[in-house]
């Protein structure tokens, strides 16, 4: 039956995940986690291979986590510990996000199993080698529901033989944050700038996420060889570590736009990054549902981004954004210059895109539908 009344227990749900790091999935988790009513909802976390910064975001929360310590691709010992810390829990529901993790959940969930079994995908997950595409149609008839964080990972999924009626669209929750007065953001940005060395004239386009190939970093970077000719103003600053953060930096020298580029690591105050931004870019070959490209449309942040459907999804060319083809460097240099020299469209659009998530990506909607799905699956007969 349905929990409704306060005399009832609260419902009991263990969110599965290999780490806590600051990312993109394990934000949404702890947003959700901590926002859902504690009054119907006993939440714990696990972690199957670290903790990380939202480890302690959740405990100050009053969220338990549990760390599984995970040191091997296939580690029968944590899936033991996993086994045992949910017998423990003995949950209504085990909701898991990505693929290790969805994949220890499902191979747990069994016949007689009585939690309902959900998992998040949050990629368009073109990455994914052969052994793990085939895992992921196998467990299929384990999973209860699998929440996509947008259409494009939607109609991915759906090719893997789960029904219809158990996939579910759940876009990422934004945060919509408040703007500074005139004053106060032009001391910090005067702050900012010189903290990077950078210009007090300096036009600064933003990316932040991982520094990997998925993103097509190499892209912007001849973008901004483009730009630095055309106008010496414009700065490009990534913001996040990854495995192609040595090679860009070289690439960045042979381009000769070192100068120009800056790339300053993994940001904890992502708030204070994007605020000092007078545009965003976003070259990507896939994504699922892009956290930082939401996050500085939220922040007012005119946006060009790649035309691939994740993106498309968040941003209409001439509206909420600008659009470019994939890979196309020159159109990305022409777009950003568009927004340098015309301040009434980059207003505009700026005004748009925040406009959007705050309409369409709320936190308080990400966690009402999730809230919806956990009722109606247990009201559901097993």
């Amino acid at each position: 039956m349905k929990p409704e009344t306060l005399n009832q227990s609260p419902i009991r749900i263990a969110f599965v995940i290999p780490t806590l790091d600051q990312s993109g999935a394990e934000k949404q988790l702890s947003l959700l986690a901590s926002g859902l009513s504690t009054e119907k909802y006993e939440p714990l976390v696990i972690a199957l291979n670290r903790g990380g910064p939202y480890a302690k975001t959740l405990r100050e929360a009053d969220i338990p986590v549990k760390i599984l310590n995970k040191r091997l691709r296939f580690d029968p010992v944590a899936h033991r510990r996993l086994s045992a810390t949910l017998d423990e829990f003995n949950p209504d529901i085990v909701h898991s996000w990505l693929f290790s993790a969805n994949s220890h959940v499902r191979l747990l969930k069994k016949s007689r199993t009585k939690w309902k079994c959900i998992v998040s995908e949050r990629c368009v997950d073109s990455w994914k080698s052969g052994w793990q595409l085939w895992l992921d149609r196998k467990l299929m008839p384990r999973t209860d529901a699998l929440i996509a964080n947008s259409n494009s990972v939607a109609e991915f999924y759906a090719k893997f033989g789960l029904p219809p009626q158990s996939l579910h669209i759940i876009n990422n929750g934004i945060s919509i944050p408040q703007a500074l007065c005139e004053e106060q953001g032009r001391q910090r940005r005067n702050e900012w700038l010189g903290k990077w060395s950078l210009p007090a004239d300096a036009f600064i386009i933003g990316f932040a996420g991982r520094l990997a190939p998925q993103k097509q970093l190499k892209t912007l970077l001849w973008a901004a060889h483009l730009l630095k000719i055309a106008d010496a103003r414009i700065h490009a600053v990534f913001a996040g570590n990854g495995p192609e953060r040595g090679d860009l930096q070289e690439l960045a020298k042979s381009y000769e736009v070192d100068s120009h580029v800056r790339f300053i690591g993994h940001q904890s105050n992502i708030n204070q990054f994007h605020r000092q931004c007078d545009a965003f870019w976003l070259a990507s070959e896939y994504e699922g549902q892009s956290n930082s490209l939401m996050e500085a449309m939220a922040h007012g942040v005119p946006v060009v981004v790649s035309e691939i459907p994740a993106n498309l999804e968040l941003v209409t060319s001439e509206e909420t954004g600008l659009t470019v083809p994939l890979g196309d460097s020159a159109a990305f240099a022409k777009q950003i210059r568009r927004l340098l020299n015309d301040s009434e469209l980059s207003q505009k659009l700026a005004q748009q895109g925040r406009r959007f998530i705050q309409e369409n990506r709320s936190i308080e909607s990400m966690i009402q539908k999730h809230d919806q799905l956990y009722q109606t699956l247990l009201s559901r007969s097993p």
